[in-house]
């Protein structure tokens, strides 16, 4: 089956609580509070809107917000008050220029090939107006590197067992696993992955070459420096005038 859809939702869900939303959120919010209107800011990668849909309520970005996703599953769970389309990262659905920010949480860039990472970029400084924000959360090369192996079982509120086993390979920088999920029903939803993560310089430079200028990086959702020991990588870039 799909890694994404179903077993992702189902597995994922649990660990995403309403307190981690708030601070991303929050996060969010400053990272554009400077960001200039009326044309909307895309959630790309939305899934069910836990971002979005607060987003979109109130604050810098209230009533500016729209969610992109790809997963049927994930569009059917969303929740309300903003408007979101079904759509391929790597064809975006939105006219040249005419957005003034994007973002992307929870390594929503990390599923595809080196050739698509670079088709994506484009593809959103196509859309992006030139001065646009773009902002994109993913997990430290570093810390991967640090764990190359991971393993584990765990029992779900709902009953389910979630089984993972992955392995980092700092060669490739890509990161391949399985993930089991057994319902209390015995269902079984088990999927393999693949996710790439490139070291910061790497980042850099594919910004660079598809039309970004990088403004700052964050290890943390307190604002704080990437650092050996920080949990995420944010980045903040620019669509460059010309």
């Amino acid at each position: 089956m799909s890694f994404f859809g179903e077993l992702y939702l189902r597995s994922t869900l649990p660990f995403l609580s309403e307190a981690v939303t708030a601070r991303e959120v929050d996060f969010l919010a400053r990272a554009f509070a400077d960001v200039p209107g009326p044309e909307p800011v895309v959630d790309l990668g939305c899934g069910h809107g836990r971002h979005a849909a607060r987003l979109n309520a109130s604050g810098p970005l209230a009533g500016r917000v729209i969610g992109l996703e790809l997963d049927a599953l994930s569009l059917s769970m969303r929740r309300p008050g903003f408007p979101a389309v079904q759509g391929d990262l790597r064809a975006l659905p939105f006219r040249e220029a005419s957005l003034a920010g994007a973002y992307a949480w929870y390594s929503t860039l990390a599923a595809f090939t080196d050739a698509e990472h670079v088709h994506i970029l484009r593809e959103v400084a196509r859309m992006l107006r030139p001065g646009g924000r773009w902002v994109f959360q993913t997990v430290p090369y570093e810390r991967m590197e640090a764990s190359p192996q991971a393993a584990f079982r765990q029992t779900l509120p709902d009953g389910s067992v979630l089984e993972e086993s992955s392995h980092f390979d700092p060669r490739t920088g890509r990161d391949t696993g399985l993930r089991t999920l057994t319902t209390p029903d015995g269902r079984c939803l088990r999927a393999s992955y693949a996710l790439r993560y490139y070291p910061l310089a790497e980042w850099v430079g594919l910004l660079e070459s598809t039309g970004f200028s990088v403004m700052w990086v964050k290890g943390g959702l307190e604002g704080e420096p990437l650092g050996p020991q920080s949990t995420d990588l944010i980045v903040g870039a620019e669509r460059r005038h010309g």
